[in-house]
């Protein structure tokens, strides 16, 4: 161990065991340590953009569980009045790789599952060629709840929903994230440029870069763009293994 840092534990054990002897002396017997499953979760703020855990406090992370507990009462926007079932996400806790969408439609809203139905199994396959699986990465919505007649979610509403969205990054830590259709690359780039443009190019989100690319229902309708989202896609595959 080098000099310095031995120098530093034994000022440290030295400062500890003066607490101790001073709490001792105040007649405190026993010490109760909180396990952390007992500790708050930490506030998330935002700072520079980037939504994190407030650092330097007593608590423990939060989880995905934390965050989709609280969504469930939230009555941010007037979807909340209209939905069938929450739709907050699937998937690994630890995923390298967060996968966003747009909202829930029709078959997500009444299973609370993103990506479900012909889209959903198209995803499933681009998955697969990508030697990955559901289980392992993250798969989530811009918003959390089905808009009426699956219309683009309205400002209030993306305001409302998109910070769970930040927090559910902030608690998964993946290493990269692909946007699936205009809405989802539109809204997390803060652009209006058409998809031809933005697709195939990295950005960051929240400090995390991000490929967009065409969503599956696109690919239902337009079959010739599944060269385009393969290429994408291969790009992300090299990225995971770059940063492994």
């Amino acid at each position: 161990m080098p000099d310095k840092l031995y120098q530093e534990c034994r000022e440290a054990i030295a400062q500890g065991r003066t607490i101790l002897q001073d709490l001792e002396q105040c007649g405190v017997e026993h010490l109760i340590v909180a396990e952390e499953s007992e500790l708050p979760p930490c506030p998330v703020v935002e700072t520079e953009g980037v939504t994190a855990p407030l650092r330097g406090v007593e608590c423990r992370a939060e989880t995905l569980n934390d965050i989709e507990a609280e969504l469930r009462e939230c009555q941010g926007c007037s979807l909340c009045q209209q939905r069938n079932r929450l739709v907050f996400g699937v998937g690994n806790p630890d995923a390298p790789l967060v996968l966003v969408g747009e909202a829930p439609g029709r078959e997500e809203d009444k299973q609370g599952i993103p990506f479900v139905g012909e889209a959903g199994h198209l995803l499933d396959r681009i998955l697969f060629a990508m030697k990955l699986s559901r289980e392992q990465v993250y798969i989530c919505n811009v918003v959390k709840c089905r808009p009426p007649g699956n219309r683009d979610p309205h400002v209030d509403e993306i305001s409302a929903c998109e910070q769970f969205l930040k927090r559910q990054l902030a608690a998964i830590r993946p290493r990269l994230i692909v946007t699936l259709g205009r809405f989802a690359a539109q809204t997390l780039l803060r652009s209006d440029e058409p998809m031809g443009r933005l697709r195939g190019h990295w950005s960051e989100y929240q400090g995390i870069p991000l490929m967009p690319t065409y969503h599956p229902a696109y690919l239902l309708r337009t079959p010739s763009g599944k060269r385009d989202v393969w290429e994408d896609m291969k790009q992300v595959v090299h990225r995971l293994h770059e940063t492994e």
